[in-house]
């Protein structure tokens, strides 16, 4: 594929679940769309994630600077996620996404997320790299919406690796890096 050819689709930089959290916020998420009577289908088990940062469709030399040097060498250790509340955001679309969200146990993310949006700046994908960020779990989209809840014991994992997604009828892990100190 030459440089002007372009990947098409929705490309995102990811923090995925294990498959055994994966799992349990799959159940958590049926047990909660039951009892909020919601009626849209949940996000499947290895469709879980949390979007660092959208890319877009990005022309390939460009998909080469996402993949490449840069992100390769950033040096942050594992750190833990914690998600200790759900709640619906607000859309003017009617379609609303009901989320996993947290507080404190979301600042390791939120640091290491400002660090690889620099680092998406110095490969000259400035654009990718906004400052707007919710960390959150997407369960559902669905037609109601309800208020912040609680969750009677937090959803947990550790991050060992970022992961750059390509959606487009399915998730395909175009890259994958480790965490390391």
């Amino acid at each position: 594929m030459g440089s002007k050819a372009s990947i098409n689709g929705r490309l995102f930089l990811a923090a995925l679940p294990d498959r055994e959290t994966a799992a349990r916020i799959f159940h958590l998420a049926g047990v909660l769309k039951r009892a909020h009577k919601f009626s849209g289908k949940l996000i499947a088990p290895d469709h879980l994630h949390v979007s660092l940062f959208f890319v877009g469709a990005l022309p390939q030399d460009k998909v080469c600077a996402v993949r490449c040097e840069g992100i390769g060498e950033m040096r942050m250790p594992p750190f833990e996620v914690s998600f200790d509340r759900t709640a619906s955001f607000r859309s003017s679309e009617g379609s609303y996404p009901f989320v996993l969200i947290g507080g404190d146990g979301l600042s390791r993310l939120k640091s290491f997320r400002q660090g690889l949006g620099a680092e998406l700046t110095r490969e000259g994908l400035r654009r990718v790299a906004n400052t707007n960020f919710e960390p959150h779990v997407t369960l559902l989209y669905d037609a109601r919406c309800v208020e912040e809840y609680p969750l009677a014991e937090p959803i947990s994992w550790t991050v060992h690796e970022i992961v750059l997604v390509h959606s487009m009828n399915g998730h395909a892990h175009i890259a994958k890096w480790r965490l390391r100190a």
